[in-house]
């Protein structure tokens, strides 16, 4: 930083986590100035992905076994999650980084949800509806009459239908669907983590199925996607984004204080590590870490990373080497599901030979959060290693319009993007008072003069 008078910037971004990056990313293109800082000495901040070395230092856990391989040849998530083929994230990289950076991506090759302590897999062909063990044979002909309309659901042309009062209850109702089937599309299609979206309206629970399909339909063998190497690659593309546009980073570099004034609108920040240094903006943005006094806690999530040197078993005739297996709420007699993502060397995380798999759910035992993922644990056999890590969820106190103090949620407990691409939106929205136009692409010139 420059003697004298502090530098002045559109926006101060503090951490590298995917949602602040998307949006340094994003808020550069439109013609922001930006400067990014993070306490950590790597790009990611929660949802880095680390190499062995970095994940035993993390968790304190000594030297890693030689007999695990090379610390390089690991890129293991914090926080795993993949991305719809057709969701929200996936549409601001194509309209940004995709092509920019050459990013590339594999298919998780299967989805799963378990039924009666067995692994099901969720059926994507008209012969493995008609084989699969979730439903019987009447009621596949139910839910196949269900998914037909759901496909065709248009609010503008719908008659009998209003899913903005009708319930998911009522409407799974209308169209004579048991328990089990309500499960499997809720949780396993719809994605919901837990029974409360049965009483609120429809709408969102058919518009996510639709994505579902919609994500499904683009390659017809899978609905997700991940990035080779691990999902701390995409913060790092955002990031790479941004400095093209003039972002300032600044890692290894720890925040003293976020000052306002007199009226509780934000001014600047002090930062540095050998002396205090000034940056004055006019807003500022960051995780939860960086706001303790402005968000407030929803919850908590436990995980548990494991590294193994086998494949989950699932029956499968030929192992996957990355899947997803939903555990619904019903299945374990908890009030939350359990997510569990396998990944292997294909997948560039690991070895060839290796496997990561990641468990996670809300936590319900406060007292011993590691004992809710015994369910999920015990999906995985015998492990290598693990690291179990147990996460407060936050969420900010107000918008921030009026602060200019805007605050992300924490990530959940879900396998995937769809809720942080949400929240990415909506503060890319209230900063900029417009909502992002996608056929903007990173040019975004149409936004540039509105920073200044």
């Amino acid at each position: 930083m420059a003697e004298g008078a502090p530098e002045e910037y559109d926006a101060i971004v503090l951490g590298t986590g995917l949602t602040e990056c998307v949006l340094s990313g994003l808020l550069s293109t439109h013609g922001y100035k930006v400067l990014h800082i993070d306490r950590n000495p790597w790009y990611g901040g929660e949802c880095a992905s680390l190499n062995l070395d970095q994940l035993y230092a993390k968790y304190m856990k000594g030297k890693a076994p030689e007999a695990l391989g090379r610390s390089h040849q690991y890129n293991v998530d914090l926080i795993p999650k993949v991305l719809m083929c057709a969701g929200e994230l996936v549409k601001i990289l194509r309209a940004t980084v995709v092509e920019r950076y050459n990013m590339e991506f594999m298919l998780i090759q299967n989805s799963y949800v378990m039924k009666d302590k067995s692994i099901c897999k969720v059926p994507v062909t008209a012969k493995e509806a008609l084989d699969s063990k979730l439903m019987g044979f009447f009621e596949k002909r139910r839910c196949a009459k269900f998914v037909e309309w759901m496909s065709n659901y248009d609010e503008a042309t719908e008659k009998k239908y209003n899913l903005r009062t009708m319930t998911a209850a009522a409407l799974f109702k209308e169209f004579g669907l048991d328990t089990n089937t309500i499960d499997f599309i809720g949780h396993a299609v719809a994605l919901y983590p837990s029974d409360a979206y049965l009483e609120q309206p429809a709408y969102e629970c058919v518009k996510r199925c639709q994505l579902y399909e919609n994500s499904f339909n683009m390659w017809e063998t899978s609905p997700y996607v991940y990035p080779l190497y691990g999902s701390g690659e995409l913060p790092q593309a955002f990031s790479r984004l941004c400095a093209v546009y003039g972002g300032t980073y600044m890692l290894d570099t720890p925040v003293r204080s976020v000052q306002c004034d007199a009226t509780g609108v934000f001014s600047h920040i002090t930062f540095g590590k050998e002396k205090e240094e000034v940056a004055k903006a006019k807003m500022v943005i960051g995780d939860p870490s960086y706001f303790p006094d402005r968000v407030k806690p929803i919850g908590k999530v436990v995980r548990c990373i494991a590294i193994m040197d086998h494949p989950i078993a699932t029956g499968a005739k030929k192992p996957d080497g990355s899947l997803q297996i939903i555990i619904p709420q019903s299945e374990l007699k908890r009030q939350n599901d359990m997510y569990i993502l396998q990944l292997s060397g294909d997948n560039k995380v690991c070895p060839d030979g290796m496997f990561i798999a990641i468990v996670g759910t809300v936590v319900e035992n406060f007292a011993n959060p590691e004992a809710d993922l015994a369910p999920g644990l015990a999906v995985l056999g015998n492990v290598l290693d693990t690291f179990v890590s147990v996460s407060d969820i936050f969420e900010p106190l107000d918008n921030g319009v009026g602060s200019k103090v805007f605050v992300s949620k924490s990530y959940d407990a879900a396998t995937h993007f769809e809720s942080a691409a949400a929240d990415i939106l909506d503060l890319f929205h209230r900063i900029h008072g417009k909502p992002y136009s996608f056929d903007a692409g990173a040019g975004g010139a149409a936004g540039a003069s509105d920073a200044a």
